[in-house]
């Protein structure tokens, strides 16, 4: 008995070993991108405000860049995207990590500030992913039928969508009632959600807005009826993400980097950093070297290790011609 014990333990573990090493390989970053090499002198301190999305790439990335510089500190807050803004333009934050665009108000601000207009440095990318509990069998969603669960004007044109049957969904759960997590107001990924599955409709006052990403996925994670949306470098075991198509008739498409990519999947963006940068001037060199950092070989497969996905060569080559201009 002890003997077959040890050969299921071993087996466990050689699957457990497999599986991460086929995560780990799931996703690569591009060969071409170019390593990191150090240079001398880089010291100093800076503060980090936005991002709830962002929080944890923007701390692995730190950990990283101070192998390199051990005299650099960045103090990181991430209480959500519209945080970003203010700060910059307060001068209480030389970094401002946002998961939508600046609005045209905050960058309207920022310019009568500064009298030039921030610059966004893509640092990688995200699918914004619906996410219900692993056992939930739902196949895939349009984002009309999304819209038609968590908007109370349902600009896309569909009935209201209330209980797992109405979306399609067979046996015990389809009469259960649909429990809908999502974010607060200060998120970038509230109004990015808002915009783009919601075509700028408002929200159900019967969504359970949580203050920070994983707080969405833990509370879908528990409830058997619940659906929420969140980065999907968020993502655990006890959720998975559902495929999601322009519509209910499909086709549709899982949140992986090569949907991404193409465009197929419909809730896709960029995560950015905003910095202030006077045209022509250069940059303080500790910022301009940890923008650089995130935009390395080294930097984008810490985006892979957090779960999000990488920039292509060319396009990381577009954010770098930023730094210097």
């Amino acid at each position: 008995m002890k003997r077959n014990m040890c050969m299921r333990i071993v087996a466990l573990i050689c699957l457990m070993m497999f599986t991460g090493k086929a995560m780990a390989e799931a996703i690569q970053v591009d060969k071409a991108l170019p390593s990191y090499k150090k240079v001398e002198g880089v010291k100093g301190s800076a503060s980090s405000i936005g991002s709830d999305t962002m929080n944890n790439l923007m701390a692995l990335w730190l950990e990283a860049f101070r192998k390199y510089y051990p005299q650099v500190t960045i103090q990181i807050e991430g209480k959500g995207s519209s945080t970003a803004p203010p700060a910059l333009i307060e001068g209480t934050a030389q970094f401002g990590p946002m998961s939508r665009p600046m609005k045209s108000t905050e960058k309207d601000q920022f310019e009568a500030k500064y009298g030039f207009a921030p610059v966004a440095i893509k640092t990688s990318l995200d699918a914004l992913a619906l996410f219900v509990p692993k056992d939930n069998p739902v196949k895939g969603l349009g984002l009309d039928q999304v819209d038609a669960m968590f908007s109370s004007t349902r600009a896309r044109g569909l009935k209201a969508i209330t209980t797992w049957g109405q979306a399609g969904v067979k046996g015990p759960l389809a009469t259960r009632p649909i429990s809908l997590y999502g974010r607060n107001s200060a998120s970038g990924t509230y109004g990015y959600f808002k915009e783009h599955a919601l075509k700028k409709g408002d929200f159900l006052g019967t969504v359970k807005e949580q203050p920070g990403s994983a707080a969405v996925v833990q509370g879908v994670a528990a409830d058997k009826t619940g659906v929420g949306y969140s980065g999907i470098g968020y993502a655990t075991s006890g959720v998975r993400a559902v495929p999601l198509g322009e519509t209910h008739q499909g086709p549709f498409y899982q949140a992986t980097y090569k949907n991404v990519l193409s465009g197929n999947y419909p809730l896709s963006r960029p995560l950015l950093l905003y910095v202030v940068k006077k045209p022509g001037k250069a940059m303080d060199p500790m910022a301009r070297e940890f923008l650089r950092f995130i935009l390395s070989k080294e930097g984008q497969e810490i985006v892979v290790k957090d779960g999000y996905l990488p920039l292509p060569a060319s396009m990381v080559k577009q954010e770098l011609a930023k730094l210097e201009n």
